[in-house]
C-alpha cells in the first residue's frame, strides 16, 4: 500500500447531512474540538479510494479487494486445497 501520496481532501466548512433532515444549528464553530471537520487527516488517498458502503461485503474483504489482496473466503478455500494436498 501506498503511504507516500496525501489525501488532498479539504477539511470541511459546513456540513451536509446526506439527505437527512438538518437537525443541527446553523453557526456550528467548525473549529470546536468536538467537531471533526477533517476526518480524513493523516490518511493516505489509497486509504480513502476504498469504499466500505457495500452492504454484501465485510470491511476487511473491501480492504483485500481494493489492495488486490484475498478476500477471508478465498483464503479459506486456498488454506482447505492446501491441506487436502498435505
Amino acid at each position: 500500500m501506498d503511504t507516500t501520496d496525501q489525501n488532498n481532501v479539504a477539511p470541511a466548512t459546513e456540513i451536509d447531512t446526506s439527505g437527512a433532515p438538518q437537525q443541527i444549528v446553523p453557526d456550528v464553530d467548525m473549529d470546536h474540538p468536538a467537531v471533526d471537520n477533517d476526518p480524513r487527516a493523516g490518511t493516505t488517498a489509497e486509504q480513502n479510494r476504498i469504499d466500505f458502503n457495500d452492504p454484501t461485503i465485510s470491511g476487511s474483504d473491501q480492504v483485500a479487494i481494493n489492495l488486490g489482496m484475498k478476500t477471508e473466503e478465498e483464503a479459506a478455500k486456498e488454506a482447505k486445497r492446501a491441506a487436502k494436498k498435505g
